[in-house]
């Protein structure tokens, strides 16, 4: 949480230097308050839609909710924070209060950290956040869509088990961050959409691929890793001005096409890069 709190303050300094000679006051602090979230789904068969929008803080998403389809905690103690949830006929929306811009320098002791576990229906998931943490378990969440936008994030978004539903779309974009997919294979995509700033981005494609994908991939000075399990079919086409391509593993070369072989169905990706480099495993 404090290199969280460092890089907001970086933020907050930069606007401060912006903003031709405004002063930027700290951000007041107070006790501890505790929301708790607890939304449940009408009758039939609802395709829930989910909104969570979150400033500078520690998400954390995980499946296992047991008594209503959305549960958890947010806990905050900046009082221009506190968080609103709706509920509108399963349009469920988590938004923090005063997300947008910086109000003050943030103190040592910020808190804003929200906790939420979703149950088995299937659902649209869109996550906005700033320069948070995030760690987002979605395994075995039937996701039918889901979108991903951050800012400066240091994040883990993981796919243990296989999404139950088919996905249409995955959308993550993400700012100057440290971003970790991993068992992407079982998200059930059919298309995945990651665009990246300045960054360390790591694509694991493990899982079980339940049908032919498409994956692209637009970064600018960046280091991104892919990796292709064992067993799996994948095409990777390269372009943009990156030279710093590195594989490790059995990969067959052809000028910017670069493929491993298995059975089943076939993974595409394409990548285009500026300055930066692109590591491709297979394992």
């Amino acid at each position: 949480m404090k290199r969280l709190i460092a890089f907001v303050a970086t933020l907050a300094l930069a606007t401060l230097a912006c903003g031709f000679g405004i002063n930027l006051p700290r951000l007041e602090t107070g006790p501890t308050q505790t929301v708790t979230v607890s939304e449940t789904l009408p009758d039939g068969d609802t395709v829930a839609e989910v909104s969570v929008s979150m400033g500078a803080g520690e998400l954390s998403i995980a499946p296992g909710a047991q008594e209503a389809f959305v549960e958890g905690t947010i806990k905050y103690n900046v009082e221009d924070w506190k968080p609103t949830v709706t509920n509108q006929a399963g349009k469920i929306t988590i938004e923090q209060g005063q997300r947008d811009g910086i109000s003050g320098l943030p103190n040592n002791d910020m808190v804003n950290e929200w906790d939420l576990k979703f149950g088995d229906a299937p659902m649209k998931l869109e996550v906005q956040a700033g320069a948070y943490q995030g760690a987002l378990d979605l395994s075995g969440l039937a996701l039918r869509r889901l979108e991903i936008n951050d800012g400066a994030s240091e994040a883990t978004v993981k796919f243990d088990s296989v999404n139950p539903e088919e996905m249409d779309e995955f959308r993550y974009s993400t700012g100057a961050s440290s971003v970790k997919l991993e068992g992407l294979a079982n998200a059930n995509f059919e298309r995945l959409v990651f665009k990246g700033g300045v960054g360390d981005y790591t694509l694991d494609f493990s899982g079980e691929l339940q049908r032919d994908a498409t994956v692209d991939i637009d970064a600018g000075v960046s280091s991104v890793r892919i990796v292709i399990p064992e067993g799996m079919n994948a095409e990777i086409k390269v372009s943009g001005g990156i030279t710093d391509i590195n594989t490790k593993g059995a990969w067959t070369v052809s000028g910017d096409d670069y493929s491993v072989s298995g059975s089943g169905p076939t993974l595409t990706i394409n990548v285009d890069m500026g300055v930066g480099s692109l590591t491709l495993e297979s394992k």
